[in-house]
């Protein structure tokens, strides 16, 4: 099985994980598309350099395309985009797709923490914050911070 085979099953995975399974349906939102656009960016940039630097080396075999003999791979053109073969882009799709699609998915059932303001309970002096009593008042007496 070569590596394009692999990015396209992964890539048509990770949809069906978000549409079907999940049911976050994330491919149809502008945020998604704009967060990926943020995260294709630098996956160009690191990815790029680390296969320019050739850290990161493909067998002609397994990519479309194939390498040259010597030196680095070519900027584009050849099945890369960026040094790299384009079969990393799927890879990284699937990759924040499921991610997200996931933090969506656990976030509507309520898996968080309860947010809070104020310094973190262990730094708070003061009887209820002490105890970690829920709801301590961080702007409230034993802040840490002397009355004014």
């Amino acid at each position: 099985m070569t590596y394009t085979q692999i990015g396209i099953g992964v890539v048509l995975a990770t949809i069906a994980v978000d549409l079907l399974v999940l049911r976050t349906r994330l491919v149809t939102r502008k945020g998604f598309w704009v967060a990926y656009a943020i995260v294709l960016f630098f996956q160009l940039l690191t990815n790029g350099v680390l296969t320019w630097l050739q850290v990161f080396r493909y067998s002609d075999t397994v990519i479309v395309g194939s390498q040259p003999d010597a030196g680095p791979p070519p900027f584009i053109g050849n099945g890369r985009i960026a040094f790299q073969p384009f079969e990393d882009l799927m890879m990284g799709f699937s990759l924040c797709l499921l991610a997200m699609a996931l933090w969506v998915f656990w976030g509507r059932r309520g898996v968080q923490r309860t947010p809070m303001s104020g310094p973190p309970i262990w730094r708070r002096s003061g009887s209820r914050a002490a105890a970690g009593t829920p709801g301590a008042d961080p702007s409230g007496p034993g802040n840490g911070q002397s009355p004014t």
